[in-house]
């Protein structure tokens, strides 16, 4: 029977040890060392590893070695860290806490925050194009664009767009899962896929995780508004609320807290239903599924 915290906890050492990899610099000058210890606070401040651990098991599903797809899962952690970087901001959410403390522009200035999570993003792509060895060059340049696509004014930047720009404006439900499918579902859907491409997966199997994965986002993303509007802010590790203070269009403030919750619980089985179409052993993905609207953070 799976275990899933114990799965979760294994693999996000495994992630946690080849970031330690990715984020060593030989002969660093003191500018670069400032640069780079503002990289590894955020990298290193804690989090689920969940895009990688997605990666690695959409590769397992697809019949490889989830350890051969360690430099693309830590590409997708990189730029997740440097979006959350960003995020925090004071032109963007001007976030204090990330994950129990403060967050780098607190630490490091605002303009060592910002080139940080520059640098992450371009480490991100350089670590993938090095590192990423053990697969065609065609299944890795696609990767390569598949995560710039997802990372971009067609992904996730543009959904930051569309959330900024919908401040204080109600949005239908459309409007808001249009808005989410790039904001975090983008980065999520690429996840499996190149966990699934860089495995040498059949296109139906491909497929079949960009499904889950848009059902595995929207879950996830719901799970977020509604913990934002009650759930623990120690347990989170920033300060609960800011939705509503910001004037931001969730599905808790659109849709109530019951329905989002309804609405979730129906997106985790649409994930798992996609899951029915891949002829190997999907116990983990389906409980992953499951797990992302219980959590707690």
């Amino acid at each position: 029977m799976l275990k899933l915290e114990a799965y979760l906890e294994a693999r996000r050492e495994t992630v946690e040890q080849a970031l330690q990899r990715c984020l060593q610099f030989r002969d660093e000058t003191a500018s670069q060392q400032k640069i780079h210890d503002a990289m590894r606070y955020s990298v290193f401040a804690g989090g689920k590893r969940l895009r990688p651990i997605l990666c690695m098991a959409a590769a397992a599903v697809s019949g490889g070695c989830e350890t051969e797809v360690l430099p693309a899962a830590c590409a997708l952690e990189l730029v997740h860290t440097y979006s959350l970087i960003h995020d925090d901001l004071p032109c963007m959410d001007d976030d204090d806490f990330r994950r129990g403390r403060l967050t780098s522009h607190k630490v490091f200035g605002e303009d060592m925050a910002v080139l940080a999570g520059d640098a992450l993003l371009t480490l991100a792509f350089e670590v993938i194009s090095r590192d990423q060895k053990d697969q065609p060059a065609l299944a890795v340049l696609q990767a390569v664009r598949d995560l710039a696509q997802a990372s971009g004014s067609e992904g996730m930047i543009g959904g930051q767009v569309m959330d900024i720009l919908s401040e204080n404006h109600a949005l239908s439900q459309n409007e808001l899962q249009q808005m989410d499918n790039l904001k975090t579902g983008a980065l999520i859907r690429v996840s499996l896929k190149m966990g699934a491409l860089l495995a040498g997966a059949a296109p139906d199997v491909v497929k079949a995780l960009c499904r889950y994965g848009d059902a595995f986002g929207l879950a996830f993303q719901i799970t977020d508004d509604i913990l934002d509007a009650v759930g623990d802010s120690e347990k989170m590790g920033k300060m609960t609320g800011a939705d509503v203070k910001q004037g931001k269009a969730t599905y808790a403030t659109a849709l109530g807290l019951d329905r989002a919750g309804e609405l979730a619980k129906h997106a985790v089985e649409t994930a798992k239903a996609a899951l029915k179409d891949i002829h190997g052993d999907t116990a983990v993905l389906e409980a992953l599924a499951d797990y992302v609207i219980k959590r707690e953070s």
